[in-house]
């Protein structure tokens, strides 16, 4: 087995080149607009972690910036914490919901569906985090294909 003779990492080195972009920074043209939609449980996995830090960026972008949570993707958008809504039990308890709300308070629209809020998880509007619109089922489709028309950047977020 060969011996490795190398310096232990420590806090400071840089183990990459992060400063080097390939790509030009694309920016939204005036009127163009991102969808992100989540069909997901909350903290399963880091999908809704990294893809409402990409709305969010998105919507730095310039692009007017919608989030559709359905289907299990609605967990994300109701509020909690513990031992009563808003406190937060550990360090990144809240950490979708902070998200959420700070995309919203930077101008993103977020909806949430009504059937799965209901019929999948017994909770009530009144469940969503502030800010979060409630939709029929039957909007779920048409956001999407609004979206679509546009030739709006779409992004798919689905785990099972």
């Amino acid at each position: 087995m060969p011996k490795v003779e190398r310096e232990m990492n420590k806090d400071g080195d840089f183990l990459v080149d992060y400063e080097e972009k390939v790509f030009p920074d694309v920016q939204a043209d005036p009127g163009e607009k991102a969808l992100v939609t989540f069909h997901t449980v909350a903290f399963e996995g880091s999908i809704s972690i990294v893809n409402t830090l990409s709305a969010t960026r998105l919507l730095r972008k310039g692009y007017e910036t919608s989030i559709l949570l359905y289907g299990p993707g609605v967990t994300m958008g109701f509020q909690r914490g513990f031992p009563t809504l808003g406190d937060e039990a550990f360090p990144g308890h809240l950490f979708v919901n902070q998200r959420l709300t700070k995309f919203m308070e930077e101008g993103g629209k977020v909806y949430g569906c009504r059937f799965s809020t209901q019929a999948l998880y017994g909770q009530t509007e009144k469940a969503f985090i502030p800010g979060i619109t409630p939709i029929n089922p039957l909007d779920v489709l048409d956001i999407i294909l609004i979206h679509k028309k546009a030739g709006a950047v779409i992004m798919d977020s689905w785990t099972v």
